[in-house]
């Protein structure tokens, strides 16, 4: 049974240019599904989910309804990740024609490979003209959303000095 808890109270922060790459990697998926990790410094994390990086990536199911992360795309961003001294926050997909909230596909992907809900699932709609970016935490089919603050700019401390 899929059910949605309130909002968590949790805040996903993301810089600007990561809302804009995810929507506009999403309108250029279409008519398919778009797919992608984020992730954020790694020290940039202990007040919540914080994000400055998107990989788009390519949807290997190559369709309008569910999407697949390449098993070889992700440990490369995997990689590429660890080498920025960043932490994975989590996956994007779009939604072509759906509201941005977890179809019971997404929930039963979340449940095989995010089994400990560490992961923000974000979800871009373009089911209206103007697209819709939603945030979820999935865990034991419970949907709990969170709000997303977009950032000019999240700071990156080790920038500094």
């Amino acid at each position: 049974m899929v059910s949605l808890a309130p909002m968590s109270g949790e805040l996903l922060r993301i810089s600007s240019d990561v809302h804009a790459a995810m929507v506009a990697h999403a309108l250029a998926g279409v008519p398919h599904e778009a797919c992608g990790l984020f992730a954020g410094a790694i020290g940039d994390q202990g007040e919540g989910p914080s994000v400055d990086r998107f990989y788009p990536m390519r949807n290997a199911a190559e369709s309008r309804t569910i999407y697949q992360l390449d098993g070889q795309e992700q440990l490369d961003v995997e990689h590429t990740v660890d080498e920025e001294g960043a932490v994975l926050v989590g996956v994007m997909h779009s939604h072509t024609h759906t509201p941005a909230y977890p179809s019971p596909t997404d929930v039963a992907d979340a449940a095989c490979f995010d089994p400990l809900g560490t992961w923000v699932f974000v979800i871009v709609s373009l089911e209206r003209p103007d697209p819709a970016l939603c945030a979820f935490r999935i865990l034991d089919g419970d949907i709990t959303e969170v709000e997303i603050e977009v950032e000019d700019e999240v700071e990156d401390d080790s920038a500094s000095g």
